[in-house]
């Protein structure tokens, strides 16, 4: 009877998209379901836990395994679901041995890491971008965030590395590349001679010359520094679109957060960026309801959308996390929490809206996904084709319409 063809379900952040591909080319031909999991919020690991249970009902005779962040940071509670078969630790999941092995649990001290990416995937046929993780792990200690305890410290891949692969990836027909990480802006402290995420930018572009489109995940906006500021806003070939940890526009708020910038700092740095690229499109993350918030703190968060002119919002309402400081704060009633977070979700949707219609008009440079009649442009718009064109593919768009939430192009 044939094997099915093994799956690997990825939830939460680019990284984990990156790590997941890895994951696929360690499989072999098991009939294995891998959920690769995310624990950034309660409802992260309440949709992990969702796609566990779906997962057995589609596929009733395959092997269950769960790894990732939440698997990392609550082993025991994944282990106990009858759907699972094994659990498999952030620290372990790239290591082919992990795969090889019949433990039920497979999950080490984290803390304990000191290296990155001890196996790189062959290829990203699946995705018309290539995610190149070139960090992991966080050594700050956001009030709120237990991503540290399923992530360990930070660490950082020689740029050697990173760059032969983006030139394997690129020689594999791969025009665009992303550089992933838990904490990117802290990339190559703990390397020797203590580079900057700058300096591997400027390596990546000059050894890999023929790399067309090379795009950041988040930054911490407080890490932006010279070297980095003046490739994001003069260097064509990094993208126009930066994704900023802002969290909140209330100083008492990112203070209570244990943030390290200011909301002056947050507005300042995207004037900056704007004024030197003007076609620079800013996202940000926003967190609704954080313990303490009151209506005014709200209000100062609502407003940094337009202040900090945020047209890709990642809107959450607060969600306590166990073990995390902010867990033991006086908390905000969730009704509260979830109608903020509506609100901000509006004002930043009328914000989006506004900034697509100013496209009408002008081109861009598309790369075509899945199924092949959408892309996006390298300010991060989706742009939808009016035919399918191969995925992987970059085309000369012009924008002749914008709805709510995308682009309507035409072949320039």
């Amino acid at each position: 009877m044939p094997v099915s063809a093994p799956e690997v379900i990825s939830l939460g952040c680019r990284l984990n998209i990156a790590e997941s591909e890895t994951i696929r080319t360690l499989l072999g031909e098991r009939d294995t379901v891998v959920v690769n999991s995310c624990a950034v919020t309660n409802a992260a690991v309440k949709a992990t836990r969702a796609a566990i249970r779906r997962a057995r009902r589609d596929r009733p005779g395959a092997e269950i395994v769960v790894t990732g962040c939440a698997a990392q940071i609550d082993p025991a509670s994944f282990a106990a679901m009858a759907e699972v078969d094994r659990v498999v630790g952030n620290g372990e999941k790239l290591l082919p041995a992990a795969w090889r092995s019949t433990e039920a649990v497979v999950v080490g001290d984290i803390m304990q890491l000191r290296e990155t990416a001890p196996h790189l995937a062959a290829s990203f046929a699946h995705h018309a971008r290539a995610f190149v993780e070139v960090q992991n792990g966080c050594d700050h200690r956001c009030t709120f965030c237990a991503i540290p305890f399923g992530r360990g410290p930070s660490r950082s891949v020689p740029a050697g590395a990173v760059v032969d692969r983006i030139a394997g990836l690129v020689a594999a027909g791969h025009r665009e590349v992303v550089l992933t990480g838990v904490d990117l802006t802290s990339y190559g402290h703990d390397l020797p001679g203590t580079p900057t995420l700058g300096q591997l930018v400027e390596r990546i572009l000059r050894h890999v010359p023929v790399l067309e489109r090379l795009r950041l995940s988040s930054l911490d906006s407080i890490e932006i520094d010279d070297r980095l500021f003046a490739l994001v806003t003069q260097e064509p070939r990094v993208m126009p679109h930066l994704h900023l940890s802002f969290q909140a526009g209330s100083d008492l708020i990112l203070k209570r957060m244990k943030r390290r910038h200011t909301r002056a700092q947050a507005v300042a740095i995207v004037a900056r960026l704007k004024a030197a690229r003007p076609s620079l499109a800013i996202g940000a993350d926003l967190i609704a309801g954080f313990p303490t918030e009151d209506a005014g703190m709200f209000a100062d968060t609502l407003a940094l959308i337009d202040d900090a002119d945020i047209v890709h919002a990642h809107i959450f309402p607060y969600s306590p996390r166990a073990g995390t400081p902010a867990a033991r704060m006086p908390q905000v009633d969730e009704p509260v929490r979830r109608e903020r977070a509506q609100r901000l979700r509006e004002v930043a949707a009328a914000r989006k809206q506004d900034w697509l219609a100013a496209q009408v008009g002008t081109c861009h440079d598309i790369v075509v996904e899945q199924p092949g009649d959408r892309g996006h442009a390298g300010n991060f718009a989706e742009v939808r084709l009016p035919a399918p064109i191969d995925p992987g593919t970059v085309i000369r768009a012009r924008i002749v319409g914008a709805t709510d939430t995308h682009l309507i192009g035409t072949l320039a």
